[in-house]
Order: structure tokens, then C-alpha cells, then sequence
């Protein structure tokens, strides 16, 4: 069935109100987003601690309601219990019902990238073809299908190194297919890390789907600890690191991120809109060389190696 859509903007301290109003107008779902996501403004939250509720400055609530609600008499409800409420913060639109498994499936066709790496869909046969590599993919509830400019960049990279017999860290795995797709061009093992345990679930069925899970160890961030001298598998610094997250936290993760990779070892960020790579050259500039910087669109990818 279609639904009918409202949006609002509000300030973080407004949205408590908000989202009591727009339950009490009969909200079938409420979802809350970064209103300046994909701006050099967004900023990322990480897993929050117990009992925390972390939000961003600038907030847009989406509310779905059925989709014969009465746009006017609901926006005059929500005016009568927030005053303050500008009519021009409002924004309708109507929500088609679709099977949203389909559509994606419609949308995700086979990608190339580099020279031998392919991502297909997992419904879709591939071609009998020594000379590529094939990721069978199925994103699931995580980030991570080949399509985002962030993560084309990755596999480009990947794809141009030698990864022969090498370990990797892929921090931010989201569906698994930076870390899945290093070990189908050969790496020997992998470590996924992510703050979503459902990006691990989605990681863990698409290293089975593609048969490398015996290969890929997959972490919560609290979980992973990198020592010289690990107390389990996977906890070492790696040959190879890869990060594609956000550049806030790829800043605050620089000293990290330095101690998961081995002296020599290549490196590679991602998730960096064009404007805000000279702050992380910088900042990366103190345990890595050979840093250099790749565009692809409006973002940026910054590589090069551990000193």
C-alpha cells in the first residue's frame, strides 16, 4: 500500500517534542537522519554507550502516516502543538509501496573494477572466466553494494596490489565486500571491523555466500584489540589496512588505525568529500608516505604506506 510522507528539520533539542507530536498525530514510523548528511558538514555517531542517545545538531524526522491522512488538518494539528513550527519546515510526499528486495535486485547490476574485479549480484550467474574475480554480493541491512563512489574507490585500489598470501584489516566493513573481495584476489586472511553488528551479520553470510568465511574474522570495534603478540587470530597489524567511513572519524582514528598496520604495509581511506582531504594528509602525514590523493565524483580516496 502507498503512504504518505512528512518531513521536518528541527534543531536536536526540538526533536523530542516533535517526535511526541508527530506519535501522538498517529506516526506509523518516525526515522531520524543527519540533515546535513553527504555535506562536508555530516557528522558521524558511533556506537552509543549504555543508556546514551547521541544526536546530530540538525535533525530531519521522517514520519510515515497512511496515505489518506489529510495533509492540511495534519498540518495544522502539528501547528497547534508546536507554535514555533514554521509551515515552510514541512515537507509531503508520497511513498509508493514496492518490494524494496526487488527494486534493489532491478537496480544492482554486475560492476567492474581495476582490471580483474567483478562484484556480481548473488542472483545472477557470472561467466566462467579464469582471468576474473568475482564477488557474489547480497548488501543485506549494511553499506556496501560497489555502487557508492567511496567504496568503487576501495575496489579499485584492492584490485591494483598485490595481495598474494597477505592479511588485511578492513575497518567499517559494512557488507563485508572490501574485506570478501581481498581475499577472492588472494589475500590469506581478513579482519572486518564494524560498530553495527548487523553490518557483521551481513558480512558473515556474504564471506559464506562467496566461501571465504573460514578466512574472515569479524569484530566490533571493543572487540578487537591489535597487539604485537596477538591473543587470538586476526588481532595482529595487518599487510594491508582499509578504512571506508567517514572523515571525522577517520581523523580520530589516525593513531589506530597507524598501530593495526605493519611497517611498510599499504594503506587506503575513504568516505572523504572532496574539501576535506588536506586536514587528513596532514594528519595521516605523521605515520604514513607516499600519500597521494584519488577523486572519484565529489569524493576522495587518500592512500599510500605505514612508515
Amino acid at each position: 500500500m502507498p503512504w504518505l510522507e512528512l518531513s521536518l528539520t528541527v534543531r536536536s533539542e526540538q526533536q523530542p517534542r516533535v517526535e511526541e507530536a508527530l506519535d501522538d498525530l498517529g506516526a506509523l514510523s518516525i526515522t531520524l537522519q543527519d540533515a546535513d548528511a553527504e555535506t562536508p558538514d555530516e557528522q558521524a555517531i558511533f556506537e552509543p554507550g549504555v543508556g546514551e542517545l547521541p544526536l546530530w545538531p540538525t535533525i530531519t524526522l521522517n514520519a510515515l502516516f497512511d496515505a489518506d491522512t489529510d495533509r492540511r488538518g495534519l498540518s495544522e494539528a502539528l501547528g497547534d502543538l508546536l507554535p514555533w513550527l514554521e509551515p515552510d519546515h514541512m515537507q509531503f510526499r508520497d511513498v509508493a509501496d514496492e518490494d524494496w528486495e526487488r527494486a534493489w535486485m532491478d537496480q544492482f547490476k554486475p560492476m567492474a573494477f581495476g582490471r580483474r574485479l567483478w562484484i556480481y549480484p548473488w542472483n545472477i550467474e557470472p561467466p566462467a572466466d579464469e582471468d576474473i574475480v568475482v564477488v557474489r554480493l547480497d548488501p543485506g541491512l549494511a553499506f556496501g553494494s560497489g555502487t557508492h563512489p567511496t567504496t568503487a574507490l576501495c575496489l579499485a585500489w584492492l584490485d591494483s596490489l598485490d595481495l598474494k598470501g597477505k592479511s588485511i584489516i578492513d575497518f567499517g566493513c559494512g557488507s563485508g565486500i572490501l574485506a570478501i573481495a581481498a581475499l577472492k584476489l588472494g589475500a590469506a586472511s581478513a579482519v572486518g571491523v564494524d560498530n553495527d553488528p548487523q553490518a557483521l551479520t551481513a558480512s558473515a553470510d556474504n564471506a559464506e555466500r562467496n566461501e571465504v568465511a573460514d578466512r574472515l574474522a569479524l569484530f566490533l570495534p571493543e572487540d578487537l584489540m591489535i597487539e604485537a603478540a596477538p591473543a587470538h587470530p586476526g588481532a595482529s597489524p595487518a599487510d594491508v589496512f582499509i578504512a571506508n567511513i567517514l572523515a571525522g572519524p577517520l581523523g580520530e582514528l589516525a593513531p589506530t588505525f597507524a598501530a593495526a598496520a605493519k611497517p611498510g604495509a599499504p594503506f587506503a581511506i575513504s568516505g572523504i568529500l572532496h574539501g576535506q582531504e588536506d586536514e587528513l594528509l596532514q594528519r595521516y602525514g605523521e605515520w604514513f608516505d607516499e600519500l597521494r590523493v584519488d577523486t572519484q565524483e565529489d569524493w576522495v580516496r587518500i592512500s599510500g604506506r605505514r612508515r
